[in-house]
């Protein structure tokens, strides 16, 4: 049985890893903010571990990590997903406060929560971390400065943590979705109409024609990804960043 630790677990695709990883017979430990949330899901799901931490707050995450193990008796898989988008602003615009926002939750909890879950992931027999980038990731985003900054941070974090921690049989992979629908996304989409001066639906329709296949991701794939990649048919697999994007080809 996989034990998994999931950052960010109670809504978006941090629900459906939650779902997915239970329904494989995973024990499932999700953090997040959204106390709502996080009692919905551990109604639906039956032995999920739903607990409320903040992880812009280093304090909480050096409290979280070690409840969590303890909750699952150890630990296989962590699933970093701890994100959020920002302001839609240039770079000359932005504030700074809210530039270490998003750098906070974004990277430096994504380091913190690592480096305390690795000494326990160096004792599983086939440890696994993966790491929530973005297209942004993969390309240079206007008037997104942290967001690009960060998901690109997540990469170099991810690759390097291939290279360190391969010898212990720990593999590290990136998964960078492209737009994932629901309200984060038309948030971006939104904030763009309105530096542009052009409708939301004119902005929706721009970002799609950067595609070969039209619409949004369906979180419930960018799962069943993670699923693969903590599996034994993905033993071979680690540093690698894995786009799930519909063909996106610019940003």
């Amino acid at each position: 049985m996989q034990r998994v630790l999931i950052t960010a677990g109670a809504a978006g695709i941090g629900r459906e890893f939650a779902r997915a990883f239970a329904a494989e017979g995973a024990k499932v430990f999700i953090c997040d903010i959204d106390e709502k949330s996080l009692g919905e899901l551990a109604k639906e799901i039956p032995g999920l571990v739903a607990k409320r931490y903040d992880m812009s707050a280093r304090a909480e995450i050096e409290r979280m990590v070690p409840g969590a193990i303890a909750s699952l008796g150890g630990l296989d898989v962590l699933i970093n997903n701890a994100g959020i988008a920002g302001l839609t602003l240039p770079v000359d615009q932005y504030p700074p406060d809210d530039w270490d926002k998003v750098i906070a939750v974004n990277l430096t909890a994504m380091f913190d929560v690592t480096r305390l879950a690795i000494p326990h992931l160096k004792q599983s027999k086939a440890g696994c971390i993966i790491n929530m980038s973005s297209i942004a990731g993969r390309y240079g985003f206007a008037n997104r400065s942290p967001y690009a900054a960060t998901k690109w941070g997540v990469i170099g974090f991810t690759k390097t943590l291939a290279i360190e921690l391969g010898s212990f049989g720990i593999r590290a992979n990136a998964i960078a979705p492209g737009a994932v629908d629901g309200e984060r996304i038309q948030r971006v989409f939104r904030g763009r109409a309105q530096i542009s001066g052009r409708s939301t639906e004119e902005v929706r329709k721009e970002a799609f024609s950067q595609q070969s296949i039209d619409g949004f991701i369906d979180p419930q794939d960018i799962a069943q990804l993670a699923v693969f990649l903590a599996s034994d048919a993905a033993k071979s697999i680690s540093g690698q960043v894995i786009p799930i994007d519909n063909d996106r080809q610019r940003a």
